[in-house]
């Protein structure tokens, strides 16, 4: 069940949106609600990821500097393939 939300955007943003709406034959509606939607789901598994990294630091647990030049080597390793 959906509810109704009043937002404020500037002009040009809504501009933009109708453009996209009509583009993709979808509702402003729909479209601003998919943007928030979303926006939400991508800033709570970032904010969930940094409480639990920052939860671990906390503890201690590190990588150890074996671990940090194994992962280092291997990023140079694929990085000369991509030339």
């Amino acid at each position: 069940m959906s509810e109704v939300m009043t937002i404020r955007v500037d002009r040009k943003t809504k501009s933009r949106l109708e453009k996209l709406a009509k583009a993709m034959e979808r509702t402003k509606s729909y479209v601003a609600a998919e943007a928030i939607r979303a926006y939400v789901d991508l800033n709570e598994w970032q904010i969930t990821e940094i409480r639990a990294a920052l939860k671990e630091a906390d503890a201690g647990d590190f990588a150890s500097e074996a671990e940090v030049q194994a992962v280092k080597g291997k990023w140079r390793r694929g990085a000369g393939q991509m030339a």
